[in-house]
């Protein structure tokens, strides 16, 4: 599988992932999960362009420790358009995950799954172009709606759209905001649940998508 040039082609390629139904993948009792973070130059505002320049890092974790670290630099394929985020940084995820010496069990991303107009968003779609178990964690939803769980640490609440939850808001720290976990390629929502708040650390943030996003901007600079 590729990363498509042409917004109507991925749209397409969106729709047939959508469809499909890779076997589920159960943790094992110690995984090593890793986090992908791309960033761009600071003071970039507005969906940017092609060729933008851009750092991108995986770092693998087993509990709190780094197994291992890759940085590298890229550019942008395309702008941003919401929805079609796989056009832009789709390509440099790819290259720095490949890098890495040790296969996670497991990738966390900054993207969407099941919350997505066509139900593919940018960690199904790395998932199946890897072959690996995928979990997104957002801010804040794509499309889907419901309210935020309790102020309790561990706490959840459902994410849908036209009744089908497709996501959840996750609590991983008191009186912070809440995260969005999203099921990924291979990745139920208990599932995903599951490895987002067994590496939280007590942040807000899973520790390997926090590692990977110091990473890439210790890469870039000031």
């Amino acid at each position: 599988m590729t990363w498509p040039s042409d917004p109507d082609d991925l749209v397409a390629l969106q729709n047939a992932l959508a469809d499909e139904t890779p076997p589920p993948w159960a943790p094992p009792e110690r995984s090593l999960v890793a986090g992908v973070w791309v960033c761009f130059p600071r003071g970039l505002s507005g969906p940017g362009a092609a060729g933008d320049p851009a750092w991108a890092a995986a770092v693998v974790l087993s509990g709190r420790r780094v197994i291992e670290r890759r940085v590298m630099t890229g550019a942008a394929s395309a702008l941003y358009s919401p929805g079609l985020l796989a056009l832009r940084i789709g390509p440099l995820l790819e290259d720095v995950v490949r890098r890495l010496d040790r296969k996670p069990d497991v990738l966390l991303l900054d993207g969407t799954g099941r919350d997505h107009p066509r139900r593919a968003g940018l960690a199904l779609h790395l998932g199946a172009v890897l072959d690996l178990p995928t979990v997104g964690v957002t801010h804040r939803p794509l499309t889907a709606s419901g309210d935020w769980p309790a102020d309790v640490a561990g706490a959840t609440s459902a994410l849908t759209i036209n009744g089908e939850q497709v996501a959840a808001w996750l609590r991983t720290r008191p009186g912070t905001r809440p995260l969005v976990v999203h099921p990924g390629w291979r990745t139920d929502l208990t599932t995903a649940v599951q490895v987002v708040s067994a590496c939280s650390a007590g942040r807000r943030t899973p520790e390997p998508l926090r590692a990977a996003r110091e990473a890439a901007r210790r890469a870039r600079g000031p």
